[in-house]
């Protein structure tokens, strides 16, 4: 059982390519958030893992990421000897956080939340990805992009075997510098001032397609009665309505219309495939 979180399809393809590798499912963690349960409770089969696959937001996991972690509740299905499978019953997990240059100490904070709710973080990957982050950024050169996405495969199919052997205590992450610093100083006041929808706006070139409507993971976007995109006050900073705005027309503060845009090339056929598998 794969719980995946994703803005522009990194960690979608990241979750996805796992899950081939180990015979598993994803699943979409803003979906599941829009149940609005106070307990998200799983019981896991023989063997199966527990995985968390999502972006680095500003040095830490994505709050919505967080936020479900903290109400989820595990247990597992007694084995053929009617004790629970896995070491002291407890399920092999594993977190893997895309990120365009470094994690900070993403994996740490995901770590503590997960051991309030009785799990040990097992293994702890990073994946550098192409950046879509432009505020104050731009995005990857396309051959930059590119290279990325080369090296994420090779890291990907290591990343598979280590899961695959159940490698317990594995740490392949990309502290960069100063973690600690970024992670408990920048990242509170990201989330205080930086997730915000007031500096969003749409310009004359938008036509109304609802794209953004349709993938806001906290449906914050509602299309008006002209057509044009309207904001509510939640928001995640995933950047998806920026960045697959097929007219890019969508805007965040000042200078984003001239910066490029990004979404991982399989975003599209991935959605479908999962489409797919919720109509079969």
């Amino acid at each position: 059982m794969i719980f995946y979180f994703t803005g522009t399809g990194n960690s979608l393809y990241a979750a996805s390519r796992i899950a081939e590798d180990q015979g598993d499912r994803i699943f979409s963690i803003a979906k599941l958030m829009d149940l609005k349960k106070d307990v998200y409770h799983y019981e896991l089969e023989k063997d199966e893992l527990l995985g968390f696959v999502f972006p680095v937001f500003a040095w830490a996991p994505p709050k919505i990421v967080l936020d479900f972690a903290e109400k989820l509740e595990i247990s597992t299905k007694p084995g053929t000897d009617g004790k629970s499978e896995g070491v002291g019953g407890k399920p092999y997990v594993f977190s893997l956080c895309t990120c365009g240059d470094e994690e900070g100490r993403t994996s740490q904070v995901l770590r503590k939340v997960l051991a309030k709710r009785g799990l040990d973080l097992d293994g702890a990957f990073s994946l550098r990805m192409p950046n879509n982050y432009i505020i104050g950024f731009d995005v990857d050169s396309k051959e930059v992009a590119a290279g990325k996405l080369k090296a994420a495969e090779l890291l990907l199919s290591e990343i598979g075997k280590a899961i695959g052997r159940r490698q317990r205590g594995i740490d392949l992450t990309i502290p960069g510098k100063f973690p600690g610093l970024k992670t408990a100083l920048i990242n509170p006041m990201f989330n205080r001032f930086a997730v915000s929808t007031k500096s969003f706006h749409v310009d004359d070139t938008c036509t109304g397609c609802g794209i953004c409507e349709r993938i806001c993971p906290v449906h914050t976007i509602t299309i008006t009665g002209d057509e044009k995109p309207v904001w509510g006050k939640d928001c995640t900073q995933c950047l998806g309505c920026v960045n697959r705005c097929p007219v890019r027309a969508i805007q965040m503060g000042k200078g984003t219309d001239r910066k490029g845009r990004y979404c991982h090339p399989d975003l599209d056929r991935l959605e479908r495939q999962l489409d797919d598998q919720v109509t079969e």
